[in-house]
């Protein structure tokens, strides 16, 4: 089996991660070791296969950046549920598991810069021309998104002029938007785009970006870290920007979205 193999496998055997770094070959001791919680359970970005090793985008794009600071990457999979208790108790020293940035969480724990961002875009109706989607364009437009999202607030802040309609769901939205009840529907262009390429999102079309002004402000997503830990958030800042410089990032990437992510 070689390393990579050895690699994916060791997240599910958490309780063992210490003792089996013995097992690694003695190149591999002389790296330093970096315990990383990973949940597994949020594919596309990290979840466990049928063999019981990680998958997703964040598992590869975790040991290249662990290639990028020559360091031995141990995954731990840890239930979301106190993932955050677990750093700070010291269980692993740092979580790569789409851990969003907020205000609340900086207040307990430190974050690197921002791996991945979270686009949103306007989708419409075919026969709705897409490329002006700023708050004047869509003036009197009737709007769908989430209820209590950050979409919603934007729209709500911005888009004044438009008859913005809630949903429990994006996915309701969406129908609604099949049957000619809303003009446009704003939300995250994951979930977004998983509609378009569906047989029902055949009927529409990417309308556009949100626009740069009024700025929609993108979620973005960080490794965890304790405040502590000022030298190895530097390191992981370093290798962000290394893998992200050189094509690497990009490369994976693609593997699982079709759209820029950064």
């Amino acid at each position: 089996m070689d390393l990579l193999s050895i690699w994916r496998k060791l997240g599910p055997i958490a309780a063992l991660a210490v003792g089996l770094s013995s097992a690694l070959p003695a190149a591999a001791q002389d790296k330093p070791v970096i315990r990383v919680a990973v949940e597994g359970a949020y594919p596309p970005f990290n979840y466990l296969d049928q063999n019981n090793e990680l998958q997703g985008f964040e598992v590869d794009l975790l040991q290249a950046l662990c290639d990028a600071m020559k360091a031995e990457c141990m995954p731990t999979v840890h239930q979301w549920d106190g993932i955050m208790r677990g750093l700070l108790n010291k269980e692993y020293d740092a979580i790569m598991s789409s851990l969003e940035i907020t205000e609340r969480r900086q207040k307990r724990i430190a974050f690197t810069n921002p791996y991945y961002r979270i686009p949103a875009i306007f989708i419409g109706l075919k026969e709705m021309p897409a490329g002006d989607v700023t708050p004047r364009a869509l003036a009197e437009k009737r709007i769908g998104t989430a209820d209590r999202s950050d979409h919603e607030t934007y729209l709500k802040e911005f888009y004044k002029e438009s008859e913005i309609e809630l949903y429990g769901k994006t996915e309701e939205a969406n129908l609604d938007l099949l049957v000619g009840r809303l003009d446009a529907v704003f939300g995250d262009k994951r979930f977004l785009t998983k509609f378009l390429e569906s047989r029902e999102g055949g009927c529409c079309h990417i309308l556009g970006d949100a626009p740069a002004n009024p700025a929609y402000r993108h979620q973005s997503y960080g490794i965890g870290l304790r405040k502590e830990d000022v030298a190895l958030k530097d390191r992981f800042n370093a290798a962000i920007v290394q893998v992200m410089a050189d094509g690497t990032y990009d490369r994976i990437r693609a593997k699982y979205f079709s759209f820029d992510i950064k």
